[in-house]
């Protein structure tokens, strides 16, 4: 299987179902029709895919766009990004400042503003009042919206224990052996996001690294 071999797989699976548990079903169905050594090469490509985005400019994307950061939230967030296919992928994984421009995110976004929350703030007379204020929460966001999609990542484990009636450990020795390493999850795998890393906080470098996410979120 050839990177255009992968692509055309991940694709099908979203024109061919509706639901994101549907669609890792249709996935494991299709890599169980192949050979072992082509599930071998799906999860080799889909690492290789995974490491392209792994950077601290992406990993900043996340953590702004979803309002939460995590070793572990990233790798699924990254996941979800291959699901969202060859094009979408592309257009961020080479510049993560790009990623308002998918609809996803945009979805995101409106989904974000629904949810409000009230708390009391005091001037300094002594008086309060009552100050709305909107803020990201992941319970906001419906399952299938979720930027997270932790399962795609596991479509070959099944299909691999088939093929040869070995472990999942035996398929990332497999992917290994054709020195293709996974820097997820890079707190764990001695690994870290490409790029030098920078305090996400720090206004000025932020907008110099991510100018379009800056100025949309009033930082430019």
């Amino acid at each position: 299987m050839d990177i255009d071999g992968f692509w055309e797989l991940v694709e099908r699976s979203a024109r061919e179902t509706e639901l994101r548990q549907a669609r890792v079903a249709w996935l494991k169905d299709q890599l169980s029709g192949l050979s072992a050594e082509e599930v071998v090469d799906f999860k080799a490509l889909f690492t290789v895919c995974a490491n392209r985005a792994c950077s601290w400019d992406m990993y900043a994307a996340f953590w702004t766009v979803t309002g939460f950061g995590s070793s572990d939230g990233f790798e699924y967030f990254v996941n979800w990004l291959i699901s969202l296919g060859r094009d979408a992928f592309e257009k961020v994984a080479g510049c993560p400042d790009r990623i308002l421009e998918l609809p996803e995110v945009q979805r995101l976004l409106e989904l974000s503003k629904n949810f409000s929350h009230e708390r009391t703030t005091w001037s300094r007379d002594g008086r309060f009042s009552l100050k709305r204020v909107t803020r990201i929460r992941r319970e906001v966001w419906p399952g299938e919206d979720d930027p997270r999609f932790e399962s795609f990542a596991y479509v070959t484990f099944e299909p691999y224990r088939r093929a040869t009636g070995l472990e999942t450990d035996s398929l990332g020795k497999a992917v290994r052996a054709r020195g293709v390493r996974s820097k997820f999850p890079f707190l764990t795998c001695h690994a870290e996001p490409d790029g030098e890393g920078w305090d996400f906080d720090d206004e000025a470098e932020f907008t110099r690294r991510l100018p379009r996410l800056a100025r949309h979120y009033g930082l430019a």
